[in-house]
């Protein structure tokens, strides 16, 4: 059995019917939970790929001039977002639609810096260059789908004109929202390490 908060809420006729606060906190979870999987399946298949030496070229070792300043901003706007969390606990609710704003922007930015990188990568690298381009170019996009799917729900966030009327407060999308940003951060954290700082070492 899962726990779950339950709290009145009143409809204009005076009839109250609970809802569960933590139901959203749930399901994203399993949608965290989910994705996590998928991320491992591709680090698995990293790994595998680069077992086979004779298919393994890294002919030049990736960069780190755009990951690093990237993965800074990433996290950047995860601390932008949680002290806008803590805003809207604050019932300061305009400063927390300021931190949604200024956190997409700074989605937009990395995705600017991405496309900078994959520009500078492609002249010696491609996805048919040889297995590490193929999985490179796999997780490196896989990952931005992902950020993009995570801008789009800070997005409905931002614009949504009013939340549940028995929380008095955008809390709860807020929290949901910042927990999937927070995921797609670790994972670029997790993808610097490996694709990009690994094979330096």
């Amino acid at each position: 059995m899962i726990a779950t908060t339950v709290v009145p809420v009143r409809r204009r006729r005076g009839i109250s019917v609970p809802i569960e606060t933590e139901r959203g906190t749930f399901a994203m979870r399993l949608v965290i939970l989910t994705e996590s999987f998928l991320f491992i399946a591709l680090f698995a298949s990293y790994f595998m790929l680069a077992s086979n030496k004779e298919r393994w070229r890294i002919e030049e070792l990736p960069k780190l001039n755009f990951a690093i300043p990237m993965l800074f901003v990433l996290i950047v706007s995860s601390l932008v977002l949680h002290w806008g969390e803590l805003q809207v606990k604050n019932r300061r609710y305009a400063a927390a639609r300021i931190a949604l704003a200024l956190t997409i922007l700074i989605g937009l930015g990395f995705l600017t810096l991405q496309a900078f990188e994959y520009s500078a990568h492609w002249e010696h690298l491609t996805p048919y260059t040889d297995s590490y381009g193929s999985i490179f170019y796999t997780i490196t996009t896989f990952h931005a789908a992902h950020l993009i799917v995570g801008l789009l729900i800070l997005a409905y966030v931002l614009v949504l004109p009013r939340y549940a009327p028995a929380l008095e407060s955008p809390y709860r999308p807020f929290h949901v929202a910042a927990m999937y940003w927070h995921f797609v951060d670790v994972i670029w954290i997790v993808v610097v390490a490996i694709l990009y700082i690994g094979p330096h070492l």
